[in-house]
């Protein structure tokens, strides 16, 4: 699971990355409302924790640009302003639970895990046509057959199979899989989806990578 933290405070910001990381999960960080939107819109977060009093725009502002522009990433608002009015406002402008500083880290990572498992985020197997991913045991089956995938592999797949169809970039799996500081370039992604190709090809699987130009990579099954 991917989470995007959007908090100005550099020291909070990087103790809820430590938190998270321990906790399992991969996170990202920007420091400023603007940030949060281009990266959000990237479509690769699972949770997007974002706080209110931010530079550029506001956490307000960003929920909404974010909702306005079809984001339906979960949003978990953090601020220390508690009145009644500013948690209505929050929640009106698109964010999916309130939680006011300071608050128990108990509290912030049932809210995590509370909201991931509201958009089907934490599940143990991902299925698309015949053919299920395995995401404790990173393996691919189809009927009785199966093939260990490498962690890339998994990745990637992982990526596709929660599209569900919809087409993901190049860029957005690039970001979701190497991250935004690795040195990886397109043709990685292109290599992934040609072994991944062979090991579908391997178990008898009806699920096809088909690529779009310009639109990057989506799921489809062969007919029956």
């Amino acid at each position: 699971m991917k989470i995007l933290i959007v908090e100005d405070d550099r020291p909070l910001s990087a103790s809820l990355q430590a938190l998270l990381a321990d906790r399992g999960y991969q996170t990202d960080a920007v420091y400023d409302g603007e940030a949060g939107v281009q990266y959000a819109l990237l479509g690769v977060y699972d949770l997007i924790i974002l706080d209110v009093m931010l530079p550029a725009l506001n956490g307000w502002q960003a929920a909404r640009q974010l909702r306005a522009q079809k984001c339906a990433t979960p949003i978990l608002m953090l601020t220390a302003r508690s009145e009644l009015e500013d948690r209505v406002e929050g929640l009106n402008a698109g964010a999916d639970y309130y939680l006011t500083k300071p608050f128990d880290t108990r509290e912030l990572l049932a809210c995590v895990g509370a909201l991931l498992r509201r958009q089907g985020g934490q599940v143990d197997q991902l299925s698309f046509g015949n053919t299920s991913l395995d995401l404790d045991g990173s393996t691919l089956a189809c009927g009785g057959q199966w093939v260990r995938l490498s962690a890339r592999e998994f990745e990637v797949m992982r990526c596709l199979m929660q599209a569900r169809g919809r087409n993901l970039s190049k860029e957005a799996i690039l970001a979701r899989v190497w991250g935004y500081d690795s040195n990886a370039v397109e043709n990685h992604v292109e290599v992934y989806v040609g072994f991944l190709r062979k090991k579908l090809a391997s178990i008898g699987s009806n699920v096809r990578i088909e690529a779009v130009r310009r639109l990057g990579y989506h799921l489809e099954t062969n007919e029956a």
